[in-house]
């Protein structure tokens, strides 16, 4: 099955957009992106990922990140955001807030009762921080997954 089809984004656009912000996120290769398509709970992109895209996971998904298994450990019912994406030029025009309320309602209608992501902290992300605070999301916690890298796992209650 073509997973990328399934969700409607092209792979070359999602991975080009992904290496962009790489310090962001993490790198993704073809094999990896597939991966993570497959065991996705939701995916998403403005323009077919060419603009922004979102992948998310439930509690259910088969994903060895610490990041997800922090929240597995702690919450029985969740969406975690495993990425979310927009275009240096695209910035501004409110498209991760529309994959984000989208996901929200889609979540919702499955019966999970909590959207969850995590934010670095080191090296800092205060454009990050300061969208998902006018989102809702609260801190539960803090981490460092990986040498060099701390984050912060946010929580947002979807009733």
């Amino acid at each position: 099955m073509d997973f990328a089809a399934r969700w409607g984004l092209e792979i070359d656009a999602v991975l080009a957009l992904n290496a962009s912000e790489e310090v962001a996120t993490s790198p993704l290769d073809a094999p990896a992106l597939a991966g993570l398509l497959r065991e996705a709970f939701h995916a998403e992109g403005v323009e077919a990922g060419r603009a922004a895209f979102l992948i998310a996971f439930d509690e259910g998904a088969e994903y060895h990140s610490p990041n997800y298994h922090w929240f597995c450990a702690r919450l029985p019912r969740f969406v975690y955001v495993d990425r979310v994406v927009v275009g240096a030029n695209r910035r501004g025009q409110g498209l991760a807030r529309q994959l984000y309320t989208h996901l929200m309602t889609v979540a919702r209608e499955a019966g999970h009762t909590a959207l969850v992501c995590e934010v670095n902290l080191e090296p800092p992300n205060p454009v990050s921080d300061a969208f998902h605070a006018s989102l809702g999301f609260t801190e539960l916690g803090r981490g460092s997954p990986t040498p060099g890298k701390v984050v912060r796992y946010l929580c947002r209650d979807l009733f």
